[in-house]
């Protein structure tokens, strides 16, 4: 992919319910704006994604996205299959039932995390149980052995108590790079939770990842709003990867106000300070995600498309959806 160019197609692929092998087979190209994306409806949530993920190949110059829920992605492209902040559980359902918030799921689980073998890597963003999931994570370890755990190095002692295995984790604090696997690189960008947030020892609690797969520069800032110098950080790690650009961004648009920060429940950007993020940062492509799962702390999916509907300026904004794929790359 040319990161430079900004002259490639973006393409989404409407596909019918008739399983995996046979709905890719009846695609059918739309081109609606800048870079490339595929869609593919998967029928069966807990058995038919779950092969997907498993036999996707990728070829060269590709990278596949998955919406997992929440903050939760998978990534596959030729050489590396990792995900970021998988939140697969009940284990907010258990922790707070009974309480004001009862975190009940509104959306299921799309897969079972017992069911996902062959991850390179999979990164976390913080602490929170949504993210750094206790039920998901050590399960991931258990069938993944050679998996690394990509973490925030404030939390190292977190990742520890719920099970994930030292040599198998990657402390990282913001500014910092690593290769955890063949594959892919990644940079940490600090995250800003409402908040930029420290320890004692200047390690941030909150962080976003920017990664370079197959040549396409991507970014999860993790929870987050907008911030100063983000713009920055953003050109900052994309050039410390090797990168022109971001091509793709995911970000949380579940918003804030002042009811929920009074309880004590940090918020993201709203869908309009994302997509002014892209623009500044000149990213074309807007994964909007972070919603759906909890009632209490959510945006309606209607008023995000809603709101998104035809924007023809970048960045071409993806309100995701589960049980698509999306690919990124020519």
């Amino acid at each position: 992919m040319d990161q430079g160019s900004g002259g490639n197609i973006f393409r989404v692929y409407s596909c019918l319910r008739q399983g995996l092998r046979q709905a890719f087979g009846n695609c059918r190209p739309v081109q609606v704006g800048t870079g490339i994306v595929a869609v593919l409806t998967v029928q069966s949530f807990t058995s038919v994604l779950a092969e997907d993920l498993e036999n996707t190949r990728p070829g060269e110059g590709k990278v596949f996205l998955w919406w997992l829920g929440q903050a939760g992605f998978a990534l596959k492209s030729k050489n590396c299959f990792l995900l970021i902040d998988p939140f697969l559980s009940d284990y907010l359902a258990k922790k707070y039932a009974g309480k004001e918030f009862d975190h009940r799921r509104l959306m299921p689980s799309p897969v079972h995390p017992g069911k996902l073998r062959g991850l390179d890597a999979v990164l976390v963003t913080h602490r929170h149980s949504d993210h750094m999931d206790p039920e998901t994570l050590p399960v991931l370890a258990q069938n993944n052995p050679r998996c690394r755990f990509v973490i925030p190095r404030a939390e190292a002692d977190r990742a520890l108590e719920i099970g994930l295995p030292e040599g198998n984790l990657v402390k990282l604090n913001a500014g910092e790079s690593a290769a955890p696997a063949d594959g892919f690189r990644v940079r940490a960008l600090p995250a800003a939770h409402e908040e930029l947030t420290l320890n004692g020892s200047g390690e941030h609690l909150f962080l976003g990842y920017a990664l370079l797969m197959e040549g396409i520069c991507l970014y999860h800032s993790g929870d987050c709003v907008p911030y100063p110098d983000q713009v920055y950080q953003l050109g900052s790690a994309a050039s410390d990867l090797g990168a022109a650009r971001i091509d793709a961004a995911m970000l949380p648009v579940n918003g804030r106000d002042e009811f929920r920060r009074s309880r004590n429940v940090p918020g993201n950007f709203t869908i309009a300070e994302a997509a002014a993020l892209c623009a500044s940062a000149g990213i074309p492509l807007l994964f909007a995600h972070h919603f759906g799962m909890f009632a209490f702390n959510t945006a309606d999916p209607a008023d995000l498309r809603r709101d998104s509907a035809g924007k023809t300026s970048a960045p071409r904004r993806i309100i995701c959806s589960p049980g698509h794929r999306y690919r990124i790359g020519l």
